[in-house]
């Protein structure tokens, strides 16, 4: 498919949020620029109230536009050379004292391919350290893992997004699209809509059923409904023998879940699940997706594969018309996780322990494969050893803000600030940026040219508007500068994006997501592009499991899961569960979004969402401020009451900081792959704000 080119005026690119990366155009001002809408297939010349918004920040007073450098104990302005001279030096003395581990990376989803792929370049060979993880970890990482299990490949949508507008029924497991990415809503069927959420969210509203589960019970619900299939007569059998291997053993596990027992552990009614199972076996098309709320669990890679189970009994995946998918949340959840920048990949979504994988690599990069250092720490394994004797001294944070997004956060601020030396990059001063030694704004979406990795691994090229503001670099000319300032070649690290993304479709080539065919002419000529790309006269590949699936013998697989329930049951002394989640006016960690006038005053403070009779219980009022407790931190902020709530749950959205951050509650239990911390699901207890609680885990 190829989309027609726009002759208007102003540049034809994406929104700088979410995974949807809508089409948008940006048009220069007297005031900065200006967005509109354009036809894209994946929002139809939709937005939703971010992307409407997104160019305030260009021009926001909140915007960073000259380096700064700690002395005595304050941020003060500097030059560009003095900042980059303070970086090389303290990270080369960090180094001589404690070796190339002791310098560490934290990257993001949202930056573009090219800084993904530099990024980890540049650790590996021009810091040759081991510790560069990135906060796609806590959001894409489970289902990776569970796709990678069934289906040989990671491709989080294995179909375009137009694909579900053919659909009869659409089960959706955790996730609220009708806030987090409105425009998703349009390819969703007015009938046949499932939705699996704990909340009664907007999108739950719209759904033809509403299964409302305890928080954590998802994969039992799976198995029961799994259950529900096989015993009502619906399994694909023909599907399932030709296409598939390991459903005997499956079954072994999903015979002791029939629904009746399901109920008892989820509070999810039988009748529904068997209806459920008939609503998906009936649909002429079905497909099964999931989210974050399925996924970010300690348990998360079981739980996604037993939602991957249920779709195979039914014959979905691989079959036009339906299929099984995953919705990535950031705006580059699939290509930032293809490139480098996590702890055991290489370019090409190679593993970093395969020999030929690094003979390949290294031989693009110019280097000695031994060169190259081994896999290192996941996301919160690196940052809950910060500062201490055997982790990383100083840390570089590119596109994330950690001390607001990650688990048990008030514990992550404490190491963060026990390091020698912190570096940040970022557009705004967020509250990572805040504990920083030595702080560099870069450049926004709108300021530069990159691809992105959509939801249905497309590439996308985002093109640059508008000029930045004086003082103002990208991400890749920093990477530049340092890999120059360290000893490395100049032209080993180029400054330039599509130098960046010629070599970055080198190093990919013959891997699984390959990028080799992909030039930016074919993107700038509007080519509908998805990987694996394998040569320049190569279409794409929007629907990769038609045929056959990635495991060597063509079939998927069926993987048995077994429940074992949250990490973090509740008790007498932390009776409620809390849960967290997103808002339709923020973003991600906040640290753009709450930037913005028009969102804030949506949006402007956190909220703990609870049933009136749990209120009540509590002796609370709508309004109210009351603290959440668990055995990591306290969360301050208002109550709000609604009768959809289950009266064992407590909502709070993620997205603000101080003593409102949701991530002082979470619980940083890993799943044993994906190393996913556990944040859905966390023992509470309600006090009243006033008083004086014991001291907690800040």
């Amino acid at each position: 498919m190829t989309v027609t080119a726009d002759v208007r005026t102003g540049a034809a690119t994406h929104c700088p949020y979410c995974a949807l990366q809508c089409g948008m155009r940006v048009t220069p001002s007297d005031v900065g620029a200006t967005v509109e809408a354009r036809q894209f297939p994946t929002n139809g010349g939709g937005m939703c109230q971010k992307g409407w918004t997104s160019a305030e920040l260009l021009t926001s007073p909140a915007r960073l536009t000259t380096p700064l450098v700690r002395v005595d104990g304050e941020l003060r302005p500097a030059n560009w050379d003095d900042a980059l001279g303070v970086i090389t030096s303290r990270l080369l003395g960090i180094r001589e004292r404690h070796g190339a581990d002791a310098v560490g990376l934290f990257g993001g989803g949202g930056l573009t391919n090219e800084k993904c792929y530099l990024l980890g370049k540049f650790a590996r060979v021009a810091l040759g350290t081991s510790q560069i993880d990135y906060n796609g970890r806590f959001c894409m990482s489970s289902a990776a893992a569970a796709n990678i299990k069934a289906f040989g490949m990671d491709r989080g949508m294995p179909f375009p997004v137009t694909d579900l507008a053919a659909a009869d029924a659409i089960l959706l497991v955790g996730s609220n699209p009708a806030e987090t990415m409105p425009p998703f809503v349009q390819h969703l069927p007015q009938d046949g809509l499932i939705v699996v959420d704990p909340r009664r969210t907007p999108t739950a509203e719209q759904a033809a059923l509403h299964l409302q589960p305890a928080p954590g019970t998802d994969l039992a619900l799976a198995l029961g409904i799994l259950h529900a299939v096989v015993a009502d007569g619906h399994l694909d059998e023909s599907y399932v023998d030709t296409r598939t291997v390991g459903f005997d053993e499956t079954w072994r596990v999903v015979a002791r879940w029939w629904p009746e027992h399901v109920e008892r552990v989820t509070g999810v009614a039988a009748a529904d699940q068997r209806r459920v199972a008939a609503m998906l076996a009936a649909a002429r098309n079905a497909y099964l997706l999931t989210a974050r709320g399925t996924e970010q669990h300690a348990s998360g890679v079981n739980t996604v594969g037993g939602w991957i189970n249920l779709a195979l009994a039914l014959g979905l995946p691989g079959r036009h018309g339906s299929g099984y998918g995953c919705l990535t949340g950031q705006g580059n959840g699939q290509g930032g996780r293809e490139h480098g920048q996590k702890a055991d990949q290489l370019p090409g979504y190679r593993k970093l322990d395969d020999p030929a994988a690094r003979e390949h690599v290294a031989g693009v990069w110019g280097v000695d494969p031994d060169s190259l250092p081994a896999s290192g720490r996941s996301a919160y394994e690196l940052l809950d050893v910060l500062g201490a004797e055997d982790g990383p001294k100083a840390l570089l944070v590119f596109g994330s803000n950690p001390v607001v997004s990650a688990p048990r956060a008030g514990h992550v601020a404490e190491r963060l600030g026990a390091l020698d030396f912190l570096v940040v990059a970022d557009v705004v001063l967020s509250e990572t940026a805040a504990m920083a030694d030595v702080v560099l704004p870069v450049t926004q979406w709108a300021e530069e040219t990159g691809t992105m990795t959509n939801l249905e691994g497309r590439i996308l090229l985002r093109n640059k508007a508008i000029d930045p503001p004086d003082g103002v670099r990208s991400d890749l000319d920093v990477l530049h500068g340092l890999a120059t300032r360290l000893g490395q070649p100049p032209e080993r690290f180029p400054a330039e994006p599509e130098a960046v993304f010629t070599e970055l479709r080198a190093a990919s080539r013959g891997g699984v997501a390959d990028y080799s065919g992909v030039t930016y002419q074919r993107l700038r000529d509007g080519e509908a592009l998805h990987w694996p790309v394998p040569e320049e006269g190569h279409p794409g590949t929007p629907r990769p499991f038609l045929d056959r699936f990635h495991h060597p013998d063509g079939r998927a697989r069926f993987v048995p899961v077994r429940y074992h329930g949250p990490a973090e049951p509740v008790d007498a002394e932390y009776p409620l569960i809390a849960t967290t989640g997103r808002l339709l006016a923020q973003y991600q960690s906040g640290a753009q979004t709450r930037a913005i006038d028009e969102l804030m005053a949506v949006a402007p403070e956190a909220f703990v969402e609870m049933h009136p009779d749990t209120a009540e219980r509590h002796g609370l009022a709508a309004g109210e401020t009351i603290r959440v407790v668990s055995r990591r931190g306290e969360v301050a902020a208002p109550v709000r009451l609604t009768s959809s709530a289950r009266q064992d749950t407590v909502f709070l959205p993620f997205h603000f900081a101080g003593a409102q951050r949701a991530n002082l509650l979470t619980n940083p239990a890993l799943d044993p792959v994906s190393r996913m911390p556990e944040f859905k699901v966390c023992a509470v207890r309600l006090e009243p704000a006033e008083r004086n609680g014991a001291d907690v885990d800040m």
